[in-house]
């Protein structure tokens, strides 16, 4: 009898006994692998990045999204954002009690945050924002004494904030706005140092850090004071009142485009099609390659058989105008491959003529197009690998701040920001023809080891577009970098790249997105938060407090360079090649009183 119900176990029962089997042999895996394996098991959808978490290794060490100590191999990162994940979060990943940063925001997680989570008692950084994540804070969040950074943001939170939260007092960042939390924030302890954006959005939260009295609490009340509130009770201005207009018409924007963000990654997640094996489909119907002055030294034949071989745990990123796989050659050289879906019957002709130009231009702070691979359904161009990222990665990636500000320091900003200068101004002034970029941001400034800058992706705007027409129908380019006169017209210009220069310096400066949820809550972008600083002689405090080696000189420069490039008026803003001039003449070798008599261009 024993015997035949063995045989009518179900499918899923008799895999998950030979699996605990193989791992009761030596080869089982370490207690953190069962752990994340465990989390990986009560996700539902993904990206297929949890595909290669396999049970069969020694530890999960060599997983994508996980970092672990090199001595004792315990996993001390998991950091899966913006991956597409769904699901509730394991309380398991409570067993990772050597992890120091939990990053899962920007997924569709759902459900509770696991109270587990409190085990985890060298926790520094835990980042859940922008999930739908409901229930309340775990009251076991408070024994976390090591944890430095809690964001639980746009979520379905509800209840109170716990009052065990105010014994955290290593908390440098705490945010839980846009829930549904309701009743008195704790009053005494860390959560009183932060804030009203900390905790906007939450309509049922009162006390003394939103200006909200609590029932029965003689406090002030929040209706005649708020972040943007014009008149104070004197009727002295809190900001001038041009700032005030911009402040409106920047969350109408903002709006607009958290519209258009949402519908684009519902149909995106609905309809979108998996290319963990679209390269190898593009190139097996025929593909041939094409290089530019010898700088792909192998036969098309192996670059076609690597091709062949990438996959889904290949892709190192995917901006707007397509997947980037990274492309090993067998002598270990290796490449950025960048696969761009053909559109229209016209695509290859145009597209081709274009490259070719592309493929002429070389400069140090360029990034190199050695060749591209043409099939009959996509072009695989053929890039520079550079290993230090984006400069987007390096400024925003989660990692404790304490590492950051060693290797961005004050030096290593000012060395970022003219090496991106100077690969722009010779796209705008000295290569033939011109190049206007139109979508110059941090994620498209590219870090070698030596965390040398390169432009990247210029030209790929304009290749893209319409192929009859000399305006683009719909505007490139990254909300909170585009400059005002392009969002109205769609007209790209030299001066619309100045602008979204300066919005990348100041984004440097001070290690914030240009659209940061702080800014937001005071309907501002980050030109704006400079514009009130400034109308207030405040402007050095949009500096990253943890950038070390600050010198006050150039940073008066700098931020001087920086408020002209962001002019409202494309007249009152300095071409690229005058960018590179003063940032030479007055930011790295600082001599403010020259800087500031100087008015040309």
């Amino acid at each position: 009898m024993a015997n035949c119900q063995m045989i009518h176990l179900r499918p899923w029962l008799a895999s998950t006994l030979v699996l605990y089997m193989l791992l009761q042999n030596g080869g089982a895996i370490s207690p953190d692998g069962e752990a994340l394996l465990s989390f990986k098991n009560s996700i539902v959808g993904s990206d297929t990045v949890l595909s290669f978490w396999r049970p069969e290794d020694p530890d999960p060490c060599g997983w994508r999204g996980v970092t672990c100590d090199r001595i004792t191999k315990r996993v001390v990162y998991l950091s899966l954002k913006d991956r597409r994940l769904s699901g509730p979060i394991s309380a398991d990943l409570g067993k990772l009690d050597r992890l120091r940063i939990l990053a899962l925001y920007n997924n569709n997680f759902y459900g509770n945050i696991p109270s587990d989570l409190g085990n985890c008692t060298e926790l520094q950084g835990l980042y859940l924002q922008g999930n739908y994540l409901s229930g309340v804070i775990p009251n076991e969040l408070g024994n976390l004494s090591q944890l430095q950074y809690l964001d639980v943001s746009s979520n379905s939170l509800s209840g109170s904030i716990p009052q065990s939260l105010g014994k955290l007092s290593k908390l440098v960042n705490f945010n839980v706005s846009n829930n549904f939390l309701m009743g008195p924030i704790p009053s005494e302890g860390s959560l009183t140092k932060f804030p009203d954006s900390s905790f906007a959005g939450n309509k049922g939260l009162c006390g003394k850090q939103i200006n909200e009295a609590c029932k029965n609490d003689n406090g002030p009340s929040n209706n005649s004071s708020g972040p943007l509130s014009a008149l104070g009770q004197g009727g002295k201005k809190k900001y001038p009142a041009r700032l005030l207009v911009s402040a409106f018409a920047t969350i109408g924007a903002l709006l607009l485009v958290a519209l258009m963000c949402f519908w684009g990654c519902f149909l995106y997640k609905k309809f979108g099609r998996n290319e963990s094996s679209s390269i190898a489909m593009d190139v097996s119907g025929g593909a041939s390659i094409v290089m530019f002055h010898g700088d792909l030294p192998y036969s098309s034949k192996d670059i076609i058989k690597k091709l062949e071989t990438l996959t889904e745990e290949h892709v190192i990123g995917c901006g707007g105008f397509g997947t980037v796989y990274k492309l090993a050659m067998d002598d270990g050289s290796e490449f950025a491959l960048k696969r761009i879906v053909k559109m229209n019957e016209g695509f290859d002709r145009f597209f081709e003529r274009e490259l070719e130009i592309l493929g002429s231009i070389k400069h140090r702070h360029l990034v190199n197009l050695r060749g591209y691979c043409n099939s009959p359904t996509s072009k695989l161009l053929i890039y520079d690998y550079l290993p230090g990222g984006s400069l987007d990665e390096v400024l925003h990636d989660v990692m404790p701040y304490t590492e950051r500000s060693e290797q961005l320091d004050w030096d290593a900003r000012l060395n970022i920001i003219v090496g991106a200068a100077k690969g722009l101004a010779y796209l705008h002034h000295d290569c033939s023809p011109r190049i206007i970029h139109r979508d110059i941001k941090s994620s498209n400034i590219l870090l070698d080891g030596n965390l040398e800058s390169r432009v990247s992706d210029f030209g790929l705007a304009k290749l893209l577009e319409d192929e009859e027409s000399h305006i683009t129908t719909i505007v490139a380019g990254t909300f909170g970098y585009l400059a005002p006169e392009y969002m109205q017209s769609g007209r790209a210009t030299e001066k619309t790249d100045v602008y979204s220069f300066g919005v990348l310096v100041l984004e440097v400066l001070s290690g914030k997105r240009p659209t940061d949820a702080s800014f937001i809550e005071k309907g501002l972008n980050i030109v704006g938060w400079l514009n009130y600083l400034a109308s207030e002689s405040r402007q050095q405090e949009i500096v990253d407090p943890h950038c070390e080696g600050l010198q006050a000189e150039s940073l008066d420069a700098l931020l001087s360079v920086a408020i002209r490039c962001v002019s409202s008026s494309p007249e009152d803003r300095p071409t690229m090649h005058r960018v590179v001039q003063l940032l030479e003449s007055d930011v790295m070798t600082p001599c403010p009183s020259e800087f500031y008599d100087s008015n040309s261009e």
